[in-house]
């Protein structure tokens, strides 16, 4: 097959085929803007010390989160953070009008194209997609970077436009993700490849997924409770350290993670069991059957949503404990009679946190709607069908409503949990040793005077104190609260975009091969 006829025919299809490639771009782009940010922040030059610079700060910025090196790992991290959201939306525009898609490659495939010709096709399809999406995305980047080069008064920037990654990086990450994209988008295609006909043999399932995603779960909280223990053993091992915390870190929250997401697929299947048990009216019982039918739905939709639930709740517990240790700062101060306040750099940061948290859920919820079009496409016929018997589009709405809802609501509760478990994993209480502190209670000159200064000094000794730190209840319901409302928002545009129509209606017309 020629490289023109190959390219002729990615890009043919419905519109549908359109909507993908343009929001499999989006996504790109997405992406992009991520990755590129966390590799500007890591592409920070660190000074040399010097007398008056020390602690070799890049003094250029006016945010500490960019000032200190310390911080910049874990800023570059909360970025990268941001991408798993956008590659989870990616994965879900993949997906929509995944069955016009399959009939169509099956038909090539009849008509005599090789496993390979076809393999080749959609790899093409999703990778110059994805590849205008980076490409735009680099664009965007540095002509953002132009434009908010804009430094104050003092020649501090807000944000590191002086500084570019280097060109290595730039290359990698613009051209990696449409490879990853398109390997993906070959993976879920394999089967329309080595089967045409689309002849497959599935066993008969007897019961619904089993709960051993708690057992990943499980793994994800103890990794995180002895990350405490680890530090205070080996402290004095730095090179132990330096590889051990990171790797518990990271291998614990992506434990947890897919045992969430997984998890969802057991949630969905027996919320399907109980509707059909103890539900009435029609529209649950078709939910009940859809739920029971296809469990991993729910994980393959909620995905990005519960990895930003998941973060969201770890972050809500450590706003507590910074917001405890804060309080206990200001009770030590108030005991020794001073009036000082402490250091609120971590409350503040934790404000930059919640916003990219929020970020986050919004990205997810355009997959949420996203993967709810693509279920009621990938259903019309048969809804088509169940207008033409009679059923009313009303019941059919409300069985889409509660196919997305049953499982959202446990989900989203199971998510917080588990973020609050891995958060108060970290930081549990908080306690303060026993300190003193001196006060002068004389005016400034006699205080100032060393002659004079001990008669009028004394020494205030505080106890050791230690406070469970609270579990922040209101923040975790604003949070379920939000995550709620985005996929009632989705239901509502899922149901707007195809409504159920009978057969013989344009959004019932099956789609051209």
């Amino acid at each position: 097959m020629r490289p023109a006829t190959l390219l002729r025919l990615a890009l043919a299809g419905t519109r549908t085929d359109t909507a993908r490639v343009v929001l499999t771009a989006l996504s790109a782009l997405l992406a992009t803007l991520a990755g590129l940010a966390a590799l500007t922040v890591l592409a920070i030059p660190t000074p040399a010390a010097t007398d008056e610079n020390q602690d070799r700060w890049s003094e250029q910025y006016h945010n500490a989160l960019l000032v200190e090196p310390g911080l910049r790992g874990g800023t570059a991290f909360a970025l990268l953070m941001l991408m798993i959201p956008v590659l989870a939306l990616a994965g879900q525009c993949a997906r929509l009008g995944a069955p016009a898609r399959d009939r169509r490659l099956a038909a090539l495939r009849l008509a005599g194209a090789t496993p390979g010709q076809v393999t080749r096709l959609v790899v093409l399809e999703t990778g110059v997609a994805a590849l205008l999406g980076t490409l735009v995305g680099l664009g965007v980047y540095l002509v953002g970077r132009d434009l908010l080069h804009r430094p104050d008064a003092q020649g501090q920037l807000a944000l590191p436009t002086d500084v570019l990654p280097s060109t290595g990086a730039l290359a990698g990450l613009v051209l990696g993700l449409p490879v990853v994209a398109a390997l993906a988008t070959a993976l879920m295609v394999r089967t329309v490849t080595t089967s045409p006909l689309g002849v497959s043999r599935k066993a008969a399932r007897e019961r619904g997924p089993g709960p051993w995603a708690g057992l990943l779960i499980g793994f994800g909280v103890a990794s995180f409770a002895v990350i405490r223990p680890v530090v205070h053993r080996f402290a004095d091992d730095a090179e132990l350290m330096a590889w051990l915390v990171p790797v518990l870190f990271a291998v614990g929250a992506l434990a947890a993670m897919i045992g969430v997401v997984i998890g969802t697929g057991w949630l969905s299947y027996h919320c399907g069991r109980l509707l059909r048990r103890h539900a009435r009216g029609p529209a649950a019982l078709l939910a009940a059957g859809r739920l029971m039918a296809d469990p991993w739905a729910g994980s393959r939709t909620f995905a990005a949503l519960l990895a930003a639930l998941i973060f969201g709740g770890g972050a809500a517990a450590q706003r507590a404990y910074f917001g405890t240790t804060d309080q206990l700062e200001r009770e030590q101060s108030r005991f020794a009679g001073l009036d000082g306040g402490t250091n609120p750099f971590y409350l503040s940061t934790m404000d930059y946190v919640d916003g990219a948290i929020a970020v986050a859920i919004l990205i997810a919820t355009g997959g949420l709607v996203v993967a709810l079009v693509e279920g009621i496409v990938a259903r019309r016929r048969a809804y088509a069908a169940l207008v033409a018997t009679g059923v009313p589009r009303a019941t059919l709405s409300r069985s889409v409503a509660w196919q997305a809802l049953a499982p959202a609501v446990p989900a989203i509760l199971l998510a917080l949990t588990v973020g609050t478990l891995l958060g108060r994993g970290l930081v549990g209480e908080v306690s303060t040793g026993v300190s003193s502190t001196e006060i002068c209670e004389a005016t400034a000159a006699l205080c100032d005077d060393p002659a004079t200064r001990e008669q009028y000094t004394r020494i205030v000794y505080a106890p050791t104190i230690e406070r469970a730190v609270p579990v922040p209840l209101e923040h975790l319901a604003w949070l379920g609260a939000g995550a709620l409302a985005a996929v009632l928002v989705t239901i509502g545009v899922g149901l707007l975009s195809c409504a159920p129509a009978p057969p013989w209606t344009s959004c019932a017309r099956p789609e051209s091969m």
